[in-house]
C-alpha cells in the first residue's frame, strides 16, 4: 500500500451524476483523526441512487465503518438503493452489522404507547390464567377418573413425594417457625407492656400462628423448596424428552407426574402447618419466659382461653389449600419450560413467584370468607 495513501487525512467525495450519488472516498480512516460524516455530503435534493467506492483508501477502522453504515441506514429510511460492491467486502459486512444494530435501536426507542403495554400485559396474565384453570381442570378430571377406578395411581411416587416435601423438610420449617414466634412475642410485648398486659402475648401469639402464620410460612418454605424442586425436575425431563415417550406411550403426564406430588403436598402440608404452630408458640413461649417472667404454665393456660378448635381448623383449611397451590404451580411451571438449561432455570423461578403469589391471594380470600362466616 502506497504510503501517501497512509498519511493522507480521511475524505469523502459527493459528485452529481445523472441523478445518482456518487461517493468516493480515500485517505486512512483512524478513530483518533477527524473524519466526514455522511450527513455533511448531503444536498437539499434527495438522489435517485447512492453509490459507494473506494479507489485511494488506505488503512482504516471502525470509523470508515460508522461512515459507510450510516450511509446504509439513511438509504433504507429514505427508500434509495445504495450501491457497495466496489467496497471491500469485510468492510461491507461490518456496516450491515452495524446497521442491524441501528434497526434495533430504533424498534426500541419507538416503544409502544402505555395503553398498547398495560393491553398486551393484561392479555398475557388473561392467557396465564386460562392456562393455569385449565391445567387444574385436567387434574381434577384425572382425580375423578382415580377415584372411580377408571385409572391407576403410583402409590410408590406418592410416598417419596411425601418423604422429600415432608420429613425432610422438618429442619427448615422448624427454624422459620421458631424464628416467626419469637418475632411476634418481642412485636407484641412492645405494645402490651404500654397497658400492662403482658400475659396477652400468649393470646397473641396463639391465634397468629393456628391462623395464620403457621400455614403461611410452611407454605412459603416449601414454595421455594419443594415448588422449585417439581418444577426443575419435570422441567428437565421435559428437556430429555421423557414426557415426550410418555405421551407416545399413551401415559398421562398429569396422572403420572403431577398428581402424586400434589397429592402428597395436598397431604403434609396440615401436618407441617400443625408442626409450625406448635414451634411458634414454643418461640413465643421462651420470649414471654427469658424477657416478660411470664411463666410457661401461665403462659399455656392463657393461650388456651382464646384458642379453640375453630382457629386450628381454618389453619388446616389454609394449609391444604396452600399445599396444592404449590403443588399445581411448580408442576405446571415444570410443564411449560422450554427445552434447555435456561428454561429449567426460568421454570423453577417461576413456579415459586406462581406460588407465593396464589397464596397470598388465597389467604386474602379466605379472611374475607371466614370474616363472613363468623370463623
Amino acid at each position: 500500500m502506497p504510503e501517501t495513501l497512509e498519511l493522507a487525512p480521511a475524505r469523502a467525495t459527493a459528485r452529481a451524476a445523472e441523478g445518482s450519488l456518487q461517493v468516493d472516498i480515500g485517505g486512512s480512516w483512524r478513530l483518533q483523526d477527524p473524519s466526514p460524516r455522511w450527513h455533511a455530503l448531503l444536498g437539499p435534493e434527495k438522489p435517485a441512487s447512492v453509490r459507494l467506492a473506494s479507489p485511494e483508501v488506505g488503512s482504516w477502522d471502525t470509523s470508515l465503518v460508522v461512515f459507510v453504515g450510516e450511509a446504509l441506514v439513511w438509504s433504507r429510511e429514505s427508500g434509495i438503493p445504495c450501491d457497495v460492491s466496489a467496497l471491500p467486502d469485510k468492510l461491507v459486512g461490518l456496516a450491515r452489522q452495524f446497521e442491524g444494530s441501528m434497526q434495533s435501536t430504533e424498534r426500541i426507542a419507538h416503544a409502544q404507547s402505555l395503553v398498547v403495554d398495560v393491553g398486551i400485559s393484561t392479555r398475557h396474565a388473561l392467557r396465564q390464567a386460562r392456562g393455569f384453570l385449565q391445567f387444574v381442570g385436567e387434574c381434577w378430571i384425572d382425580s375423578t377418573r382415580f377415584v372411580l377406578g377408571k385409572a391407576r395411581f403410583r402409590w410408590g411416587d406418592c410416598l417419596l413425594e411425601m418423604q422429600k416435601c415432608g420429613a425432610m423438610a422438618l429442619p427448615i420449617v422448624s427454624l422459620i417457625s421458631f424464628l416467626v414466634g419469637v418475632t411476634l412475642a418481642y412485636s407484641g410485648s412492645i405494645v402490651l407492656k404500654r397497658f400492662g398486659g403482658e400475659i396477652w402475648v400468649a393470646d397473641l401469639i396463639g391465634v397468629a400462628m393456628t391462623r395464620e402464620m403457621g400455614a403461611l410460612m410452611a407454605a412459603v418454605v416449601l414454595s421455594g423448596r419443594t415448588g422449585a424442586a417439581f418444577a426443575a425436575e419435570i422441567g428437565s425431563m421435559k428437556a430429555n424428552e421423557e414426557i415426550d415417550a410418555l405421551s407416545v406411550l399413551g401415559i398421562s403426564s398429569v396422572r403420572f407426574l403431577v398428581l402424586p406430588r400434589v397429592l402428597a403436598l395436598g397431604l403434609m402440608m396440615p401436618l407441617l402447618a400443625m408442626y409450625a404452630n406448635c414451634l411458634g408458640i414454643l418461640g413465643g413461649m421462651a420470649v414471654a419466659f427469658g424477657t416478660l417472667d411470664i411463666p410457661p404454665a401461665a403462659y399455656w393456660v392463657e393461650m388456651l382461653t382464646i384458642v379453640d378448635m375453630s382457629d386450628v381448623t381454618v389453619g388446616m383449611i389454609k394449609a391444604v389449600a396452600f399445599g396444592l397451590i404449590v403443588g399445581l404451580s411448580g408442576c405446571l411451571r415444570g410443564l411449560q419450560a422450554e427445552r434447555n438449561a435456561s428454561g429449567v432455570g426460568r421454570a423453577a423461578t417461576s413456579a415459586v413467584v406462581t406460588a407465593i403469589l396464589l397464596i397470598i391471594v388465597a389467604d386474602a380470600v379466605f379472611a374475607v370468607l371466614f370474616h363472613a362466616l363468623g370463623l
